[in-house]
């Protein structure tokens, strides 16, 4: 296929929903009581509601629109050690030893992931291959230089980037040996049939339009009635509603934007990810990339623009993006662009605890894959009175800012402040 098959529209849904498509789970009646409700049927929520419904108590999944249709199966698959924050930053605010240990949950839900798809025999090519980390400017090459322990983190200089990556667009970069991948599709859809088998109730197309809470107890309305439990999860991330207005001031949704690639020819994938591990770079507007399973294809993400576009605008903007790092790959035509919002805040750290009677878990960063996975049944242990959902993000203080209510207007000034940095290489 050449540049002039482009003709052809990419598909605007998920490269994972080709034969990993959404549950259509039959809508069932609204239960008047149950002893936990969550809210989000992502990896967040359906870790939660696993914990619970095995801890042998009633739980009820709620669902804005279809299950599984949001982030976790539009992501790009790739499972890091990640927090956001380094270590000096997280000392100065928090303390060295809740700095430590913040780092130290990375680890754990990256450990987590691995051991649960394992244990559980799911099946979504799950690879331990690790993570090219690229640094675009020598500034950004010298911090990762500071960091790399040679063990599980080993710098590569620019003049051996081509055995990691086939681009000389970059400073070199470090491989984070601990990273991983999988197809977020197949996981969500692994993760949703445990959750059924343990017993929960899934309700797609029943949204939390009100909360009520008191001393014993809160009720949720519906648009199909109301439901009262003694515990609430709150796991809706990028897509915290009016309903929740103390976590959505909490919450910044921003756009992520991944496109795929035509079938390719093997050799040139070989070519482009010698060692078939993912891939990000340095910059503030950070891309992602990664081979898909299969080996046959690309997937390249990030943020496109200051503001939202559409799945195809995007994805034009980021195929610019890909073919200036990849020359190779201009006469290939793109078959899937899509979107999906993460969650950030405003002190880059995911966080989670509880509010009155409800537990929350949120703003991942980016890094959701591993750190949802966590920290929702993290969540969910909490809910048990299991001490093992104690976590040390739970210790920072879930702030917010003035003016914000969950819409973020200051975003396309943000991201363009950011662009402008990356250009200087600071």
């Amino acid at each position: 296929m050449t540049r002039a098959d482009h003709r052809t529209p990419p598909k605007t849904t998920p490269y994972w929903w080709d034969y990993a498509p959404p549950a259509g789970i039959a809508p069932q009646p609204l239960p008047a009581t149950a002893d936990a409700v969550v809210i989000g049927s992502g990896y967040t929520g359906l870790h939660a509601a696993l914990q619970i419904a095995r801890g042998g108590r009633s739980v009820v999944v709620l669902e804005k629109g279809v299950v599984g249709e949001g982030c976790s199966t539009r992501n790009g698959g790739q499972v890091s050690t990640s927090v956001k924050p380094k270590l000096a930053t997280l000392t100065q605010r928090h303390g060295a030893q809740t700095a430590r240990a913040i780092l130290a949950e990375g680890v754990a839900s990256r450990a987590f992931v691995e051991d649960f798809i394992r244990d559980e025999g799911i099946a979504c090519d799950f690879r331990a291959c690790g993570r090219f980390h690229a640094a675009a400017s020598p500034r950004a090459f010298a911090a990762l230089a500071e960091i790399a322990d040679g063990e599980t983190i080993t710098l590569v200089p620019r003049e051996r980037q081509r055995e990691e990556l086939g681009t000389d667009a970059y400073h070199g970069g470090a491989v984070f040996h601990r990273h991983a991948a999988l197809d977020p599709g197949l996981y969500h859809a692994g993760l949703l049939a445990k959750v059924l088998d343990a017993g929960a109730i899934v309700l797609p197309h029943t949204p939390a339009t009100a909360i009520d809470e008191t001393a014993d107890a809160v009720t949720i309305a519906t648009p199909r009635g109301t439901i009262t439990a003694r515990d609430v999860v709150v796991a809706t991330n990028g897509y915290t509603g009016d309903a929740l207005p103390w976590h959505r001031r909490r919450v910044i949704p921003i756009g992520s934007y991944i496109i795929a690639t035509e079938p390719l020819d093997p050799t040139l994938v070989r070519q482009l990810f010698p060692t078939g591990r993912i891939a990000s770079d340095s910059r503030r507007v950070v891309y992602y990339y990664r081979v898909s399973p299969d080996g046959r294809r690309i997937l390249f993400g990030g943020r496109t623009s200051a503001g939202e576009t559409g799945a195809r605008q995007g994805g034009m903007r980021l195929r610019r993006e890909m073919c200036a790092l990849f020359p190779e790959l201009e006469s290939a035509a793109i078959s899937h662009a899509w979107m999906g919002f993460v969650g950030y805040t405003f002190d880059e750290l995911a966080h989670t605890g509880r509010r009155g009677r409800l537990e929350y878990a949120m703003g991942y960063c980016g890094s959701g894959v591993g750190m949802a996975s966590y920290l929702g049944m993290k969540a969910g242990r909490r809910v048990l009175g299991d001490p093992a959902g104690a976590t040390a993000l739970m210790q920072p203080d879930f702030s917010t800012r003035p003016l914000y209510s969950g819409d973020p207007w200051f975003l396309p000034a943000a991201v363009t402040a950011y662009r402008v940095l990356d250009r200087l290489g600071l």
